[in-house]
């Protein structure tokens, strides 16, 4: 036995396990317990309204009553600090229902509402809901979005910009190109690109077509990005999500090399979000991918980009709820 080799060896093995040692206590604290997070991806609704909800389905697993205070009431890997919470129906009037229940809370930080604007009374419906401070835009389908694009019409958007409100767009792995279409077109329009585009995540590498979309997107300086639905995108149907960074870091890569350090927002999409893991889960991944950017990075991803993307409002005890 060549005893020299051995202990050559084992040092080197000793020496390596420090180091990773090391690098996973680093890793750990590379994301501090006192940052302030707010999540921009977040759905309230209330099944038991008169009015009822036209979205989740009765009888499945998401039709109960979620408000504030059962997302705070979820185990976090870093305590929450806000929340943007997104309007999931069409119904005009559940706009100002999700406004009421932001003013009563101010842990909601901002509502991105839904409205058309294809509908003819688009314009006067910005404005009233604009009135309201915490009104910071609305979501769209990317579906709409290429019918403003087919038909020469995205100027009909022009009333988010005259209010100073945000676009959000939802759509599947096609829609980062669509968005870097409208954007070159609405330079002016801040636009927010919903679940990374909705890919599908593997092991596999990233599609080409949505790779170069992101990046497409990226060449836009009026887009943002939330890494949003993540679980989602990783799970099969009726399974939960893998857990481990390292399957979702080749996708997360593309998205923040392409937008940069200033333009990536941190949403859950929850309770949509548990059909693929709990919260912890989610929320553990995107931080500890975005804090090997360093802390400047992890704090803009956390709330500092969000705010530039909605100005989202700072509200007084929204932290001690």
């Amino acid at each position: 036995m060549n005893m020299k080799l051995e202990r050559r060896s084992f040092l080197a093995g000793g020496a390596a396990a420090v180091v990773g040692a090391c690098w996973s206590t680093r890793a750990v604290g590379a994301v501090p317990d006192d940052l302030e997070i707010i999540d921009c991806h977040t759905h309230f609704y209330d099944p038991t309204r008169p009015e009822g909800v036209p979205w989740p389905a009765k009888g499945t697993p998401l039709y109960r009553t979620v408000l504030p205070q059962h997302l705070r009431a979820q185990k976090a890997y870093r305590r929450l600090t806000g929340t943007v919470v997104v309007e999931a129906s069409p119904r005009i009037e559940d706009n100002a229902w999700l406004l009421d229940l932001a003013k009563s809370d101010p842990f909601v930080v901002g509502v991105v509402g839904s409205l058309n604007p294809a509908d003819p009374e688009f314009a006067s419906q910005v404005k009233r809901f604009a009135a309201d401070g915490l009104f910071r835009g609305i979501r769209v389908s990317v579906e709409s979005v290429v019918e403003l694009l087919d038909r020469q019409r995205t100027a009909d958007l022009k009333p988010l910009v005259d209010h100073d409100l945000a676009l959000d767009v939802n759509g599947g792995p096609k829609s980062p190109a669509i968005v870097a279409d409208l954007a070159r077109q609405l330079p002016e329009l801040r636009i927010v690109l919903n679940h990374i585009g909705n890919v599908r995540i593997t092991a596999d590498e990233p599609p080409p077509a949505w790779r170069a979309g992101m990046r497409a997107a990226g060449e836009q300086t009026n887009v943002f990005c939330k890494i949003s639905a993540l679980l989602e995108c990783a799970a099969d149907p009726g399974k939960q999500a893998p857990i481990d960074l390292e399957i979702y870091r080749p996708y997360l890569d593309v998205v923040w090399n392409a937008l940069g350090a200033e333009r990536v927002i941190y949403g859950s999409n929850w309770p949509v979000s548990e059909r693929a893991g709990d919260y912890e889960t989610l929320q553990r991944i995107a931080l500890e991918h975005a804090s090997e950017r360093g802390l400047s990075a992890l704090e803009s991803f956390c709330a500092g980009n969000a705010r530039r993307a909605y100005k989202w409002v700072d509200r007084l005890d929204r932290a001690t709820r």
